[in-house]
């Protein structure tokens, strides 16, 4: 645990503590012989609370099992990349059934033996252990309080339902603020959080214009977007894995005992596979999205960190839309892909300090198609295609390379035109400076309707002023690329600014 910061040691120790405390009343072992304790997951009874009469063999049962699917769930051929709480149901299940002490036994043996890969490991293994305890025991106590032990045993399935409902609140609250807890001590992460601080070395730039605004809304929100948020979204999956280890609890109950009761567990395993396989394939999704990028900033190393940028800003453009998760996610994928057809461009062109020629600049424009022809056979990347397609396109239908205009644009290249021309006016290029955060607001809405699309402008000046917006470079860095400044944003000009950024004189692009 010498890795762990003081507080988190002591954190984790404290819960190691409460679990064992929680963990006494099943002890001492029933001094009855093995014979004799085996039928005993059939009986189950009621009144045992600890000690000599706790249903030591269905302990040894489920804990078998739960330490079995975990270690499986988390091979290497066989598991997902981050199987944590696969097999809930299994521990659920044992709230359920046994007495409080002897349901969180059940946790131990997993949680201490299934394998760590990440350091400290003895540190990560007595916090799961500790934290997978008191979870199980909080959710024993509570369905014993809500008198479900008595409707499992009766059979009467909308008692159970409740019952199993407030052990399923309390199971995940307990995960949750346990969690939330060591990440404040361990990870630096508030448990309140409040206006996020900004990472060593990035300044943070914040419109001023609504700045006093989003302090408001941060501090009426805090709650929302720290622990209880990451409690709501665990809900739902957990409430899934309660009604599994309920129909386990009353199917062990049953006739058929627990044989029929483990056939529970054949859908949950089903269903395991089908995610580990989801995200064994988001894996190579974004495995290969990172071998372009990697390939785009190492061939034009001077706007390295923009497609990522153009990410971001895309990201932040559809979440202020109302747009769903998966389509934000592909929103990404066009940002960051969008210039991947520089690939096809020589780099003479691309490091070129002086003005293209006409012919160069053709040359140039035809990155967007040589883009569009590397990703079409990528599948997962939907509309994000049309995006790496049609990003120059404009309102006005000036744009290139088929001078589409108005609603013609596909929604995802209006979006990522914003984000590209935004994070372009914000970043030092060789040919213009970086310009403050608030100019480029501006000089976004004034081309707002002619070459933007004013709901992706608007979106995004939201956005921004919601949040801020984080920049690898900023107008304020000392360190300013060579060529000429950045004219004055008073100073009038034949096209606006964001027009010349994002079809720049200069090749680096």
């Amino acid at each position: 645990m010498e890795a762990l910061p003081a507080r988190a040691r002591m954190y984790v120790t404290g819960v190691a503590v409460a679990a064992l405390l929680c963990l006494l009343p099943a002890v001492p072992l029933s001094s009855a012989p093995l014979s004799q304790t085996l039928p005993l997951p059939l009986q189950l009874p009621l009144s045992a609370a600890s000690g000599p009469d706790a249903p030591w063999g269905a302990v040894a049962l489920l804990a078998v099992l739960y330490a079995g699917c975990e270690r499986l769930a988390r091979s290497r051929h066989l598991g997902a990349p981050n199987p944590g709480g696969t097999f809930h149901p299994v521990l659920l299940a044992a709230a359920f059934l046994l007495p409080p002490s002897a349901a969180a036994l059940v946790a131990l043996p997993g949680a201490l033996l299934t394998p760590v890969e990440q350091r400290p490991f003895l540190a990560r293994r007595i916090w799961r252990a500790g934290q997978l305890t008191l979870a199980v025991w909080a959710a024993g106590r509570a369905h014993l309080a809500a008198g479900g032990r008595e409707a499992v045993a009766d059979g009467d399935v909308p008692a159970a339902l409740g019952a199993a409902g407030a052990s399923v609140l309390v199971f995940c609250l307990v995960l949750t603020l346990l969690d939330r807890g060591i990440l404040a001590l361990a990870g630096g992460v508030p448990f309140r959080r409040g206006n996020r601080a900004p990472r060593p070395g990035c300044r943070r730039t914040t419109w001023r214009r609504t700045r006093r605004r989003p302090r408001r809304t941060s501090r009426r929100n805090t709650r929302q977007t720290t622990w209880w948020r990451l409690f709501l979204r665990s809900l739902a999956p957990v409430t899934v894995h309660g009604l599994a280890g309920l129909m386990m609890a009353l199917l062990w109950r049953s006739p058929y005992g627990p044989v029929a009761a483990l056939l529970v567990l054949l859908p949950m395993c089903v269903s395991w596979w089908a995610f580990a396989q989801y995200h064994r394939e988001r894996a190579a999704h974004q495995a290969t999205i990172r071998a372009l990028v990697q390939a785009v900033d190492i061939k034009d190393g001077y706007t390295r960190g923009h497609s990522e940028r153009v990410g971001q800003a895309s990201t932040m453009i559809a979440r202020e839309l109302g747009m769903d998760d998966e389509r934000t996610e592909v929103l990404r994928f066009a940002g960051i892909l969008h210039d991947v057809g520089k690939l096809g461009v020589p780099t003479r062109l691309l490091t070129k300090d002086g003005p293209l020629t006409p012919e160069e600049r053709r040359v140039i424009e035809l990155h967007p198609e040589y883009g569009h022809e590397m990703v079409r056979g990528i599948s997962f990347l939907g509309e994000a295609r049309a995006a790496v397609l049609h990003h120059h396109e404009r309102l006005d239908g000036s744009g290139y390379p088929y001078g589409l205009a108005g609603a013609q644009i596909p929604e995802s290249a209006r979006v990522v035109a914003v984000a590209d021309a935004f994070d372009a006016m914000t970043s030092n290029r060789s040919y213009s400076r970086a310009r403050p955060v608030p100019v480029a607001l501006d000089e976004l809405q004034r081309c707002a309707g002619d070459h933007f699309d004013p709901r992706m402008v608007e979106a995004l000046v939201r956005a921004i002023g919601r949040t801020g917006w984080h920049p690898a470079v900023t107008a304020e860095d000392v360190r300013q690329p060579p060529g000429p400044p950045a004219p004055p944003a008073d100073e009038p000009a034949d096209e606006p600014v964001a027009a010349q950024v994002a079809d720049p004189p200069g090749a680096r692009r």
